[in-house]
């Protein structure tokens, strides 16, 4: 049985560790930094730890309450999942679907009706969470950037 719990100073190292599994790529001091920051927003963001049977950790999900404009989204502001991730031996059980739950418990509590989220154009199997988590795809887009002298 999965048990979802809100994350805090205390399992923010087991978090990080999750938060650096699905951003592999990132500064792990960096990714603890941002961890820190989002419970210190407390009322503008939270995370939650999902728990296996035994107690391991084995997902997270994270969110901001954004008030910029959000791609899709016709109201303001709006909850944001910043990113979800389980790990591999705690897939196909609910346990995103109980973490997105989560998120949107909150997001209804600070009296939010929307919750948007992205992911890379070439991510299909987030994609393909996103739509079984009974999110509709708002639009797909190719962002460019360019360093001026």
């Amino acid at each position: 049985m999965i048990r979802i719990e809100r994350a805090t100073r205390a399992t923010v190292d087991e978090w990080v560790a999750l938060r650096a599994a699905l951003w592999p790529k990132a500064d792990r001091r960096g990714l603890e930094r941002e961890a820190i920051a989002l419970l210190d927003q407390e009322a503008a963001a939270a995370a939650f730890v999902a728990r296996d049977e035994t107690g391991a950790a084995v997902g997270f999900a994270e969110a901001t309450l954004r008030t910029d404009y959000v791609n899709g989204c016709s109201t303001s502001p709006v909850g944001f999942l910043e990113g979800l991730y389980v790990q591999p031996k705690g897939r196909r059980r609910g346990t995103a679907r109980l973490l997105c739950a989560a998120v949107e418990a909150w997001a209804r509590g600070l009296g939010v009706g929307e919750l948007a989220s992205d992911t890379e154009i070439g991510n299909e199997a987030s994609q393909r969470m996103h739509a079984a988590l009974g999110f509709t795809e708002a639009e797909r887009c190719v962002c460019y950037c360019k360093r001026l002298p």
